[in-house]
């Protein structure tokens, strides 16, 4: 118990600058999430945690990812469930705190009920879960958590999406092999581990593809509202192409028309962090043409597990809460299916063990895990276009 407590502390110490995730909706439906089946028994049951930011302001992020688990529960439970049993949930809020997530994680682990945990959304409150999961041998499986530490040994912790250094060095191939770029320009955000992460890799990327950087400038955080000093100096720069890797809550509202209004009329990219960016753009949509970013599908993917996905969520719960990180929830709840049907088991340790280095085809793509869980896909590159968020293209290394 002495050492739980101490990893909670130390969790919240070392991460309290980190904190990472996208939005600032305060969209709270997520927080009523019911477990999508009720449990008659545990011997007739297999029971899942799940932690994710249902209020707050990640909620309209954590409403995505609650939606996508369900919506995977709910298929599997339709088709006679895992090893004849059905699916429950336990759905806890981690309100996009790291202490709050190591509480919400040391419940799920300590019932010996729950054979696995899908979460957490963010990679600050993930990568203080990581730690956790070792120490109590079980899975934990992130849909969503980019950043490179979360996952960096062969252990119990997974995730669906890729990371930041991948997404970071396919933005400069993007700019430098599509767009043809040769001066680029990089604002972010110093005190934020996924908006730095994405900096750093970008621009070690930069120096492979021959771009070359001719301005950086950067915020204290990914919740400043004014940038209008840097992206003047980015303006006064022969910079061609800027990359923002902020969430969509600062890019709609802020650096998009900033920098517009600065006199910076080329190109902006970013990460998965402005999927979203449409619901909090200003009235003036042009503003944000000649903008893309990279991204873990395309919903106008036409392969039938997309377009399937795209209508099933859709019907269910609406178009309006439909993002990349609803469809790596729900490709997550199918990763850990198969790995529970491979073991032929809820056993902690023989989930643990069939996930490791697993070959999954989803929503998201077709991947391999590599030695520290984390998939090696392809990256969809999406690209706005008089207020719509549209595929433009996929790389891959």
């Amino acid at each position: 118990m002495k050492k739980r407590i101490f990893a909670v502390l130390l969790t919240a110490a070392l991460i309290a600058t980190m904190f990472t995730g996208c939005g600032s909706s305060t969209n709270n439906s997520a927080a009523d999430a019911t477990p999508t089946a009720a449990a008659s028994s545990d011997a007739e049951t297999i029971k899942i945690g799940t932690i994710s930011p249902n209020t707050g302001n990640l909620a309209a992020y954590g409403e995505a990812v609650v939606n996508g688990i369900n919506l995977a529960v709910d298929e599997i439970n339709a088709a006679g469930g895992v090893l004849g049993k059905q699916i429950v949930l336990e759905t806890l809020d981690d309100k996009g705190d790291a202490v709050e997530g190591a509480n919400a994680f040391n419940k799920l682990a300590d019932d010996s009920n729950v054979c696995a945990v899908i979460g957490s959304v963010t990679s600050g409150v993930t990568s203080g879960l990581a730690p956790l999961a070792n120490e109590s041998k079980i899975v934990l499986l992130t849909p969503t958590a980019t950043a490179d530490t979360v996952t960096d040994a062969d252990d119990y912790v997974f995730r669906a999406c890729f990371k930041d250094s991948y997404q970071g060095r396919m933005a400069a191939k993007f700019a430098a092999e599509v767009l043809k770029v040769k001066k680029v320009a990089v604002l972010y955000a110093s005190g934020d581990a996924y908006s730095a992460g994405l900096r750093e890799a970008f621009i070690a990327a930069a120096e492979e593809f021959g771009l070359e950087v001719v301005a950086e400038e950067s915020s204290s955080s990914t919740e400043d509202t004014d940038y209008s000093a840097q992206l003047t100096n980015i303006a006064g720069s022969d910079a061609e192409f800027l990359f923002a890797p902020y969430y969509y809550s600062s890019v709609g509202p802020y650096i998009v028309p900033q920098a517009r209004a600065a006199g910076f009329d080329g190109v902006i990219m970013g990460a998965d962090g402005f999927d979203g960016t449409i619901a909090t753009m200003v009235d003036d949509k042009s503003l944000y043409n000649n903008c893309y970013f990279t991204n873990h599908y395309s919903p106008d993917d036409t392969s039938a597990a997309v377009q399937n996905f795209v209508t099933a969520y859709s019907d269910k719960y609406g178009a309006e809460s439909l993002n990349a990180l609803a469809a790596l929830a729900y490709d997550a709840v199918y990763m850990l299916r198969d790995s529970i049907v491979k073991a032929n088991s809820t056993d902690r340790t023989a989930i643990r063990d069939a996930m490791s280095g697993m070959s999954f085809s989803g929503v998201t793509g077709s991947f391999t895990l590599d030695e520290t869980g984390t998939p090696e896909k392809s990256v969809a590159i999406i690209e706005f276009k008089d207020g719509a968020a549209i595929w433009n293209s996929t790389l891959g290394n």
